[in-house]
This record gives C-alpha cells, structure tokens and sequence, in this order.
C-alpha cells in the first residue's frame, strides 16, 4: 500500500501553478553501505493531479493499493539539502499501481480411466422409477 503523506504547489515553465501529491511506500530495512549497519527508510514519489489545494489537503492520509519502486532513468546530477552536496543520480521513484491477480483454472491430474473406477458400477439410475438407497 502507498499512502499521501503532503502536497506541494508547483509552477510550469508557462507560468501556470499545479498541485503534486506525495506519496510514500512501506517501511523497509536497508543496510547502510558506509557503515554497514542497518537502518529504515520509506521510498517515496510524487505524482502530478489535477485537485485543488483544499482536495490535495483533504487525501492526505489516503490510500492507494501499489507500491513505489526504483526506476533507472537518464543520469542526473541532484543536490543533498541537508549538505548541499551534489551527486549523480540514474534512478527515481515512481508509483507502480497493484496488478489484480490472474486467477487461472488448475487442470485435474486425474484420467478419466482413474475417475471412472471410483464411480459405482453398474446401473446407478433406478430400474423401477423409485429412488432406493
């Protein structure tokens, strides 16, 4: 499950403003490849919408069957806010909806030779037009 944690208020190039939806994915352990030790973290995404402020206000909390997940994607260089380090990065995170389940019939492994030998033998309809157990 993924859920809208925020919104935000974006702008095109045109100069038109948009609202964003945040949207956060279950908790996971990752190990820290610098000191080794395991900590937890939440991937999250952001997905354009067409809502108004006070809709995007009022889904926070809600949600959405799917999953975020890792995506490779064209190199880009992106900026640290806590160190204002700039790293290069060729993955994002973007929502994945929740495929519904293909349910598909089992096929029997019984022959018709092994079903028909557990079936009673002989005639199982009455002869005399009344049912007799």
């Amino acid at each position: 499950m993924v859920r809208i944690s925020n919104y935000q208020k974006r702008t095109t190039e045109e100069g038109k403003e948009f609202y964003i939806l945040e949207l956060q994915g279950g908790i996971e352990v990752v190990k820290s490849q610098e000191t080794g030790k395991l900590y937890m973290t939440a991937r999250k995404a952001n997905m354009s919408c067409t809502f108004d402020e006070l809709t995007c206000q009022s889904l926070i909390g809600t949600e959405l069957p799917g999953s975020v997940r890792k995506v490779e994607c064209e190199a880009y260089e992106y900026t640290i806010k806590d160190t204002g380090e700039v790293i290069t990065l060729s993955h994002r995170f973007e929502y994945v909806e929740q495929e519904a389940p293909v349910q598909t019939a089992e096929k029997s492994k019984t022959t018709i030779e092994e079903f028909m030998s557990k079936a009673p033998s002989g005639n199982s309809f009455s002869t005399n037009g009344q049912l007799v157990h």
